[in-house]
C-alpha cells in the first residue's frame, strides 16, 4: 500500500549518515543522500523496477542499483549491516536529534560516553560539552533545542504517509459488499501538519465484513482490538489505524464527532445543551425524549444548532463559531483554485527531471501558468552560472505556450524565475539589472540558521525590500521534526510584506508546511498576500499541492489572498512589484 521507494530512500540515507560517522569519504556520502532524495521523489514504484529501471533514476548508478536489487531480494543490504555493527546503538541514537550532526554524535560518544538522548541532556546541563572542541553554549542551546523537536515529535507522522496509508484503506474498504459510505476523519481530515492516529469511519447495516476485510488488509501488522462498532491496528509503518462502522442514518453526527477537534466539539456540545439537545456520535437528539433529530449529514447537524457547515480545516476552536453566527466564514482556498504554481526546480539544479517533464505534469494538472525556479549561483553545489541561467530561459521561451490548456486560446504559460538565496546579511545572489529579467524571483534561507533575532529580522527584511524580490520561500526555514523555525521577529516581517508587495510562500511540501497555519492567521492581519507553492523537484512533488493548500485553509486565506489563484495579468501586475509605479497589492 505504501510505496516501497520511501523504504528504499531511508535506507539510503541512512548508508549515507553511516558513512559520515565512520569517517568516510565525504563526497560518497553526499552521492547517496541524492540517490535518497532521488528514490523519494520517483514517479515509479521502485519494487517493479529491473537494472535498467533503477539506473534510469537520477543518481543511481550501477552499485546503488545493486544495493537496491539486494534489499528487495533479501530485505538487506550487507554493506549497510556492516558499518550499522561499527556504529554503537547510542551513537545511531543521537543522529535523530535536529542539529546534532553524525560526526559530532561520534565525539559525545567517544569522549564524554552519551550514548542516549538522556545522557546527552544531562551532559548538557552539566555543561560538559564546552570542553570539547566545536562545541559551546549556542551550540547547547541549539542541541537542547533540538531534543525538544524530537520529543515533541515522537510517534507523529508525516501528513503525506499518514494521507497515502489512508487513501489506500478507504479505497480497500469501500469495496467491500454493504459499504455504503467511507473515508477519514480525526486530525488528518483537518490537514494537522503532523498526525499521530488515523481515524476511519464507514457507514454500514452489517459492521463484520469491514472489520474482517480490515485487519486483512496488507499493511496491517498487528490487530490491537476488534469489536463490532470498532477495530485498532497497527501498520507495518508504525501508524495506529482506528475503524469505526455506524449506522447509515448516522453518518453525519458520526462524522463531525470524530473530525473534532476536542475543542470545536465541546463547542458545538454546548450548543445543543442550551437548545435542549443532546449531540453524539450516533446524532442530534432531544434531550427530554430522546427522540432523533437529525444526524443523517454534517450540514443537517450544524443546520439544527443554528451554524453553518464548518469546513473541517476550521474546526480548530480559533473563533469559527463566533463567524459561523455572525454569518462571517471565510470561503476557504481550494486546490481547484489555483491557476499556478511558482516555486519549482528542475534537473538544471537539485530537481530530478528536466523542464519538458515538469511542464507537461503542470499542464496535466490544467495550469494556466507555471514557473521553474532553479537555484542561484551562491548555492555553490547547484553550480549554477549566468550562462546556464540564461539558456535555460531561451529554453522555457520556446516551450511557452506550448503545454496544455486552461480557458483560453494558448497553452499554458510558462514563466522563468529564480529560487535566490537570502546571505546572512541579506543580500541576494545576483545584482538588480540581472534579476530584472527574471519573471519572478523566489528567495529563500537556506543557511546560517542560528543568527540571532535581530540579524535573523533585519536579513529577511532586507530580502523584502528589494524591489526584485516577490516571494518569500519557506519563510521560516524550519523542516518539521528536523529543523526548528528560525528565530525572527516575524510581526515585523509580515508588516513589511504587506509594505512592500512581498508574498509569503505556503511551501506545500510535507516535511515543511511553512508557513505553519498559525502564522498564517497572523500574517493575513497585516495584509499580506499569500503564494501556495510545491517547491516540487520531481514529477511526484507537484502533487504535494494538495497539502499546502490544507495548510492554508487552516489559515483561514481565501481564494482572493493566494496570488496563484489570481488571473495571469494580475499575476503579473503584482510581479512588477514598485519598480514600475505599481502598488503592491495590485
Amino acid at each position: 500500500m505504501v510505496r516501497s521507494n520511501d523504504d528504499v530512500a531511508a535506507l539510503l540515507q541512512e548508508y549515507a549518515d553511516l558513512i559520515s560517522i565512520t569517517g568516510g569519504d565525504a563526497y560518497r556520502a553526499r552521492v547517496y543522500e541524492k540517490a535518497a532524495r532521488a528514490t523519494g521523489g520517483y514517479h515509479a514504484d521502485v519494487s517493479t523496477l529491473d537494472a535498467k529501471g533503477l539506473r534510469d533514476i537520477p543518481g543511481v548508478g550501477r552499485s546503488i542499483a545493486e544495493k537496491i536489487s539486494e534489499y528487495f531480494r533479501t530485505g538487506s543490504v550487507a554493506a549497510v549491516e556492516e558499518l550499522r555493527a561499527r556504529i554503537p546503538d547510542g551513537v545511531r541514537r543521537l543522529t535523530a536529534v535536529p542539529g546534532l550532526g553524525p560526526r559530532k554524535a561520534l565525539v559525545l560518544y567517544e569522549e564524554l560516553g552519551v550514548a542516549s538522548i538522556d545522557d546527552l541532556v544531562a551532559a548538557i546541563r552539566a555543561e560538559r560539552l564546552r570542553d570539547l572542541k566545536g562545541f559551546g553554549p549556542r551550540t547547547e542551546q541549539n542541541i537542547l533545542h533540538g531534543v525538544d523537536l524530537l520529543r515533541s515529535s515522537a510517534g507523529r507522522f508525516q501528513l503525506d504517509l499518514a494521507t497515502d496509508l489512508a487513501d489506500d484503506i478507504v479505497e480497500a474498504l469501500s469495496q467491500v459488499t454493504g459499504c455504503l459510505r467511507c473515508t477519514y476523519a480525526g486530525s488528518l481530515r483537518r490537514v494537522r501538519e503532523t498526525i499521530g492516529d488515523i481515524d476511519v469511519l464507514a457507514a454500514a447495516e452489517e459492521s463484520a465484513p469491514l472489520m474482517d476485510a480490515f485487519v486483512a488488509l496488507p499493511d496491517v501488522t498487528e490487530v490491537v482490538a476488534q469489536g463490532a462498532s470498532k477495530t485498532s491496528v497497527r501498520t507495518r509503518r508504525g501508524v495506529a489505524v482506528d475503524l469505526r462502522v455506524v449506522p447509515p442514518d448516522s453518518w453525519g453526527a458520526a462524522l463531525q464527532y470524530f473530525t473534532g477537534s476536542k475543542a470545536h466539539n465541546i463547542r458545538t456540545r454546548e450548543r445543543a445543551v442550551h437548545q435542549k439537545l443532546k449531540l453524539s456520535e450516533y446524532g442530534l437528539f432531544d434531550a427530554e425524549s430522546g427522540e432523533k433529530i437529525v444526524s443523517g449529514t454534517e450540514e443537517e447537524v450544524y443546520a439544527r444548532l443554528g451554524l453553518p457547515w464548518i469546513p473541517p480545516t476550521l474546526r480548530e476552536d480559533r473563533g469559527e463559531i463566533e463567524a459561523g453566527l455572525r454569518g462571517e466564514l471565510p470561503d476557504p482556498v481550494t486546490e481547484s483554485d489555483l491557476r499556478g504554481d511558482l516555486h519549482t526546480h528542475t534537473d538544471l539544479t537539485d530537481g530530478l527531471a528536466p523542464a519538458e517533464e515538469m511542464a507537461e505534469a503542470a499542464a496535466e494538472r490544467g495550469y494556466a501558468y507555471y514557473a521553474i525556479t532553479d537555484h542561484g549561483p551562491d548555492l555553490y553545489m547547484q553550480q549554477m552560472t549566468e550562462e546556464r541561467i540564461l539558456a535555460q530561459r531561451e529554453r522555457l521561451r520556446e516551450m511557452d505556450g506550448t503545454y496544455g490548456r486552461r480557458g483560453g486560446r494558448d497553452g499554458m504559460r510558462i514563466l522563468h524565475g529564480v529560487e535566490l538565496n537570502i546571505g546572512p546579511d541579506g543580500e541576494v545572489d545576483w545584482p538588480g539589472e540581472f534579476l530584472a529579467g527574471f519573471d519572478l524571483c523566489v528567495a529563500s534561507v537556506h543557511s546560517h540558521f542560528t543568527q540571532g533575532r535581530e540579524e535573523m529580522t533585519r536579513r529577511i527584511l532586507r530580502a523584502c525590500e528589494n524591489p526584485y524580490v516577490n516571494i518569500i520561500g519557506h519563510p521560516t526555514a524550519r523542516r518539521i521534526g528536523r529543523r526548528p523555525p528560525v528565530d525572527a521577529d516575524l510581526d515585523e516581517i509580515f508588516a513589511a510584506c504587506a509594505r512592500t508587495g512581498t508574498a509569503l510562500e505556503i511551501n506545500s511540501h510535507p516535511d515543511r508546511l511553512d508557513l505553519r497555519d498559525e502564522d498564517i492567521l497572523r500574517a493575513r492581519r497585516h495584509g499580506v498576500r499569500f503564494a501556495v507553492d510545491s517547491d516540487a523537484h520531481s514529477v511526484l512533488h507537484l502533487a504535494n499541492m494538495r497539502y499546502g493548500v490544507g495548510t492554508a485553509q487552516r489559515g483561514w486565506l481565501t481564494k482572493d489572498e493566494v496570488i496563484n489563484t489570481w488571473p495571469e495579468t494580475r499575476l503579473r501586475r503584482f510581479l512588477r512589484k514598485g519598480r514600475t509605479g505599481h502598488g503592491p497589492g495590485a
